[in-house]
């Protein structure tokens, strides 16, 4: 019979819980991530009450940023916090108009990501592996064109779809994650 090296135990013992935590945060990821894509109205609404309160704290912190310098910064300040309170009160009193500002936004991130992608595209093309690239800005126009011309109905799916396939990866990713940790304990474990 083997005994651990001494001050192994401790590290196998962390990675496993870690490893626990990783599968169990997984799959909360992804049942939350089934659950946006089926209901991809509510996950939007979701959205944008969350980016109304951001916006209502981000206004708070600049108006408490307000007192820590002159006349000139302050007046800056709580204009600029005005406008994130002012901003985040439109999406909490109407979270669905905020949907559409955010699908509206949304897809012109994406029609501007996808010409920023055709240039570099040319610019990098002899090398390897630029095909993938042009892949890329395609499915992105294709993506983003598709948004703004069935805008404003595409605000119903639109965000909580791609929220919910954002949750679904990221659930896969840690359910992965959290299999390789317990894999390596189990293998590290004496």
């Amino acid at each position: 019979m083997t005994t651990p090296t001494p001050g192994l135990a401790g590290p196998v013992t962390v990675v496993k819980k870690a490893g626990r935590w990783l599968t169990a945060m997984g799959l909360v990821f992804i049942i939350l991530g089934i659950l946006a894509i089926v209901e991809p109205v509510v996950a939007g609404l979701a959205v944008a009450i969350l980016v109304g309160w951001l916006l209502v704290f981000g206004g708070v912190a600049h108006a408490i940023g307000a007192f820590g310098g002159g006349i000139g910064r302050a007046v800056w300040q709580l204009f600029i916090a005005l406008i994130y309170v002012v901003g985040g009160m439109y999406f909490l009193t109407h979270p669905l108009l905020g949907l559409g500002t955010l699908t509206l936004l949304l897809a012109a991130i994406l029609l501007v990501e996808a010409v920023a992608e055709v240039i570099a595209y040319f610019a990098t093309r002899a090398d390897g592996g630029s095909g993938w690239r042009l892949l890329n800005a395609i499915v992105t126009l294709l993506l983003g064109a598709m948004i703004w011309r069935n805008w404003p109905s595409s605000s119903v799916w639109a965000i909580g779809t791609l929220v919910g396939v954002n949750l679904l990866s990221t659930g896969f990713s840690r359910l992965m994650l959290g299999t390789a940790a317990r894999k390596l304990a189990a293998a590290a474990a004496p």
